[in-house]
């Protein structure tokens, strides 16, 4: 799972000072991605928002084990190319798959169910990728929002439309920057699947 080549990429993104764009979660956060991956068997990963790889590495060495895949979304051109090279440098390339473009418009072309996704994307936008991807989820998938508590003011809403909505069950973690983990309880009733 965490192998040499997986751990040398990892390090050396996370010691690149100061840490740059593209490299969204701290090291903590990346663990913990791992930790909700790596136990289950053909988890399939929803990532919005993939950066330069930084936390896609953590979650597809999570899935690679028991198998699964993780389909990362990226919009910016400066992080693909890094993207690209990192998780081919990680060995994770038959494990992760980038799909390029703006996730406003490539998750409604998604027809895949998902056990997890980890939105990282611009905060303005949660709301609205959330919705995009409420449809691709079953219940017992869980959602991980990252920054809720770094960017409150921006991202209050979002956890308490989380936290009040009856078909899932959902929590702020005091994890790095704040973590909003939304277990799916049942059918999004406006999803037409």
């Amino acid at each position: 799972m965490l192998d040499d080549r997986v751990r040398a990429v990892l390090e050396r993104l996370e010691a690149e000072e100061p840490r740059p764009p593209g490299v969204p979660v701290e090291p903590t956060t990346g663990r913990f991605l791992f930790s909700v991956c790596a136990p289950q068997a053909d988890c399939e990963v929803l990532e919005i928002g993939a950066g330069r790889g930084y936390s896609t590495i953590w979650l597809a060495a999570g899935v690679r084990n028991l198998g699964g895949r993780v389909l990362s979304l990226e919009r910016d051109h400066e992080y693909i190319a890094d993207w690209r090279r990192n998780i081919v440098d990680a060995g994770l390339d038959e494990t992760a798959e980038l799909l390029e473009g703006d996730a406003r418009e490539t998750l409604p072309m998604i027809e895949d169910v998902f056990d997890v996704v980890f939105l990282d994307a611009a905060n303005k936008q949660y709301e609205e990728l959330f919705g995009l991807a409420r449809g691709l989820l079953e219940p017992g998938a869980l959602v991980i929002a990252d920054d809720v508590t770094l960017h409150a003011d921006t991202l209050r809403s979002y956890s308490r439309a989380r936290q009040s909505d009856p078909t899932l069950l959902s929590t702020t973690v005091p994890l790095d920057r704040g973590l909003e983990l939304s277990v799916v309880l049942s059918e999004d009733p406006r999803s037409d699947r």
